[in-house]
């Protein structure tokens, strides 16, 4: 793989509300000079809905070498909603690039899923339970797969008035996104048990074509079972307006299951001839872990994040940081320091 990397969370935004609720820069520079250093990534994508957090980040990774996927993440907008706040960030993207940056532009995520207009239903929730029932998906996919395409063609076009470098559309299947609107092929690509026998030959399958075509999103949650779930893995928790609350259940915590997941697909991705990678992810902030008291608060659990977000105090392992790593951690690291 040309570029090793991983997803950083700068704060999701929904309905006003942010995901990540502190953002200090200096923790924000250290934890991107631990992904460099000690996760070995020559690349971040670079996550949230806030365009001044964005390019913050990214500023800072672009200093400490890294290759940057500039990637605002709109929730639950419409297409008037997202076409502003992709212009926006494009402008931000484009400064970084001038200053002898690496960036690729990101223009969206997985947006017949997470935003308005695409498929049935009021909400995310809503959205993502359709893909449940396969006669439903059926039905829709024609008819989402051109209202995805017509969308991107006019952002697409509006990103590239104003970013000058290599653009690209984090993508999932079922939106059959017409690839000659961007210069690589980037796919959210999730590992099941109902895929796992035929996932390896889908990896090939990808890049048989002229572009390269980078895995923007794979990962797996902490408890047992969760990898078989692949992208399904935050659905035991229950949420409110204000975000995660607890889990549906008890669920044994398993690291080791997680990590080894990880490596599975980076080793799958590797041989498939992927030219980037981006784990999901270094840490989700709003899934904290609650090691005490009752395990049903312990949202760390369900989070695809390599680093438990530590409630409410600091930790040992890097002095300072609200978090720890887990056993994904040291697995990441090793796969891509050997590669």
């Amino acid at each position: 793989m040309r570029a090793r990397g991983i997803s950083y969370d700068t704060g999701f935004v929904r309905d006003g509300a942010n995901s990540r609720r502190v953002f200090d820069p200096a923790v924000v520079e250290r934890e991107l000079r631990v992904i460099r250093d000690e996760l070995h990534c020559n690349a971040v994508r670079v996550m949230g809905g806030d365009p001044e957090r964005l390019e913050r980040a990214a500023s800072y990774a672009a200093d400490l070498g890294l290759e940057v996927w500039f990637s605002p993440y709109p929730l639950e907008l419409t297409e008037d909603e997202m076409l502003p706040l992709l212009a926006d960030c494009a402008d931000r993207a484009e400064r970084l690039r001038r200053r002898g940056a690496e960036v690729v532009f990101v223009a969206g995520a997985e947006m017949s899923l997470m935003n308005k207009g695409f498929l049935p239903g009021d909400s995310t929730d809503d959205r993502i339970a359709l893909l449940s029932d396969p006669q439903r998906v059926r039905e829709h996919i024609g008819e989402v797969g051109s209202r995805v395409n017509a969308f991107l063609g006019r952002a697409a076009a509006l990103v590239r008035e104003r970013f000058n470098g290599p653009v690209t559309y984090a993508s999932v299947p079922l939106e059959r996104v017409d690839w000659s609107l961007f210069d690589i092929v980037s796919l959210d690509l999730y590992r099941s048990a109902e895929t796992a026998d035929r996932f390896a030959a889908a990896v090939h399958d990808l890049t048989a074509g002229q572009k390269p075509v980078a895995i923007t999103e794979f990962g797996s949650a902490g408890y047992r079972g969760a990898g078989d779930r692949g992208a399904h893995g935050l659905e035991i928790v229950e949420y409110d307006e204000n975000g995660p609350v607890r889990l549906n259940g008890v669920y044994a915590r398993d690291e080791a299951g997680q990590a080894a997941c990880l490596v599975e697909l980076l080793e799958a991705f590797d041989a498939g001839g992927i030219d980037s990678t981006f784990v999901f992810t270094f840490a989700l902030h709003d899934h904290v872990h609650r090691p005490d008291g009752d395990p049903r608060d312990d949202l760390d659990l369900a989070s695809y994040g390599i680093v438990k977000v530590l409630d409410g105090r600091l930790g040992t392992t890097h002095p300072g940081m609200p978090w720890e790593p887990k056993a994904a951690f040291a697995a990441v690291a090793d796969f891509h320091r050997k590669h």
